[in-house]
């Protein structure tokens, strides 16, 4: 095996690679060309691009929404990272953070999804093996996959984001006649306070793209016309060099302000700017896109950045004191976004409450709920990557070719795949029955009143260290996923798989920024 000092070497390389960054503006009025009538597209199912909030809602009846994103495999390391920034956080109703994991399949630990979609989190789509501009037998297969061995149910698998941020027109109608309910690839990359702004609110495709009209031939203009299917932009944060310095992903991973090293206390700033220029503006949301492993401090071999880390902490701390400030997945954006609410009516509003299944913790079952699965799941030994899962291992691996293959039963009971009309929590794999039909599921509502002008105190404060000028980390315990780990050390077969997908990471890349 490799050494893990090799692993270290390659991580700043997928670094580059992942980034999904920009360098400038990917679309401008001139090139959108885009025409919405607002008295013929109508919420829920229609919405015309516009940097004005949804429903006719003054900015100050608006929540001020952070929208929290993850892509790639799913680890332990990785939802641990995922975690270090929001478990021990809460919304304005006392409910846990919820994010959405675009998640693709290469050395994914299935159980783990499993886990983490019954915790509540939302479970995306981000293609089989992280391919850009993807053919369908990728975005189908992951679907396919998803739902086979971690019992996500395919109605609630309802959004996509493009691998490097590289999709085409073709990708976008591929998504549609796939009946998603929405794509997030798109670059929201001209500041708020610049009257050209492409910083629109989520908006359907009836009237074709209004981001990325630079960059994505064949968008905009009108086209394409896709009725009812969403674009949820990404919106960039910008440094002191304003629209000529846009962070996307992984903004900590950027330098600022045209410097030549990474310097967390510029990228705080810069955060913190345009946070507030969204929220003193039209409070168009803002997001935090990662790809946790760079921040993994339970990835064994590689050195966390613990000052990025504090910082990025510090950056929700400061922005949880801000007065209906909610952290939420892209799903709870859009749910929002079509029945937008103001202020005063969140507490009954259901996209933003907590619900947890009343499962009794005796009961033995393979269900994403860890005290109730235990000692339940298939090890599925892959030399490639093995992985866990509740829904009995594959013969073969999953692939695009082949996502759902036969069931191995050498070693065991069969297991049976989750029903259509079953919520996941309640499926019983091995036994093959749902435990509750869809009007006697019970979920217990764990919402609390929301307090006074919306206030959240329920941020943590672990990113104190470093806004008291500190770079060591944080005191404050955080709550890591308890889930099934992986085995410690990736296997022989792991590596080929890794060095050539950084190649391949790399040349997508270059194909992005080539558009630019």
């Amino acid at each position: 095996m490799l050494p893990y000092v090799v692993l270290s070497a390659l991580l700043p390389l997928l670094a580059f690679a992942q980034d999904g960054g920009i360098s400038g503006p990917t679309s401008s009025a001139q090139a959108a060309g885009y025409s919405c009538d607002p008295k013929q597209c109508k919420l829920p199912n229609c919405n015309c691009a516009s940097t004005s909030p949804p429903g006719g809602l003054q900015p100050s009846d608006v929540p001020q929404f952070i929208v929290f994103t993850a892509d790639d495999a799913v680890q332990s390391y990785t939802l641990d990272s995922v975690n270090q920034f929001l478990a021990q956080r809460k919304n304005p109703n006392g409910c846990s953070i919820k994010m959405t994991y675009y998640t693709s399949l290469n050395y994914t630990n299935y159980t783990l999804v499993t886990d983490w979609y019954v915790a509540g989190n939302e479970i995306a789509d981000h293609t089989m093996t992280h391919v850009g501009t993807p053919p369908a037998d990728e975005v189908n297969g992951n679907l396919i996959a998803l739902n086979a061995l971690a019992g996500i149910p395919l109605s609630e698998i309802k959004g996509f984001r493009a691998p490097f941020l590289n999709y085409s027109v073709d990708t976008l109608k591929m998504l549609a006649q796939a009946q998603f309910t929405y794509d997030s690839s798109a670059a929201a990359s001209i500041p708020v306070t610049d009257p050209d702004s492409d910083a629109y609110w989520p908006y359907t495709l009836d009237n074709g793209m209004a981001n990325n009209c630079l960059t994505v031939p064949g968008t905009c203009q009108g086209q394409p016309k896709l009725p009812g299917f969403w674009e949820i932009p990404m919106y960039a944060f910008f440094d002191d060099r304003g629209v000529d310095g846009p962070h996307l992903m992984d903004p900590w991973l950027d330098t600022a302000n045209g410097g030549s090293t990474v310097n967390d206390t510029a990228t705080l700033e810069y955060m913190q700017k345009t946070f507030t220029a969204h929220y003193n503006g039209n409070r168009q949301p803002i997001g935090l896109y990662t790809h946790p492993i760079h921040l993994s401090t339970t990835y064994p071999g590689v050195n966390a950045p613990k000052s990025t880390i504090d910082m990025i902490n510090a950056f929700l701390d400061w922005a949880q004191k801000q007065p209906n400030v909610w952290i939420v997945s892209s799903i709870q954006l859009l749910e929002w976004v079509r029945n937008p609410v103001p202020i005063s009516q969140l507490n009954n509003f259901a996209p933003l409450k907590c619900t947890a299944p009343a499962i009794d913790a005796s009961q033995h079952i393979c269900n994403g709920i860890p005290q109730n699965e235990a000692g339940l799941l298939s090890h599925c030994a892959f030399s490639d990557f093995p992985f866990y899962t509740c829904y009995g291992c594959p013969s073969v691996q999953p692939s695009p070719a082949n996502p759902n293959p036969s069931q191995d039963n050498s070693t065991g009971q069969a297991r049976h795949r989750i029903s259509a009309n079953c919520s996941t929590p309640f499926w019983d794999p091995i036994a093959g029955k749902c435990l509750c039909t869809d009007n006697s599921c019970t979920f217990t509502d764990l919402s609390r009143p929301i307090g006074p002008n919306g206030a959240n105190l329920t941020g943590g404060d672990t990113g104190s260290s470093f806004a008291n000028g500190s770079a060591s980390p944080s005191t404050t315990a955080y709550i890591p996923f308890n889930g099934a780990a992986p085995p410690p050390l990736l296997p022989y077969g792991a590596w080929p798989a890794i060095i050539i997908g950084c190649i391949g990471a790399l040349l997508g890349t270059y194909g992005t920024v080539s558009r630019l």
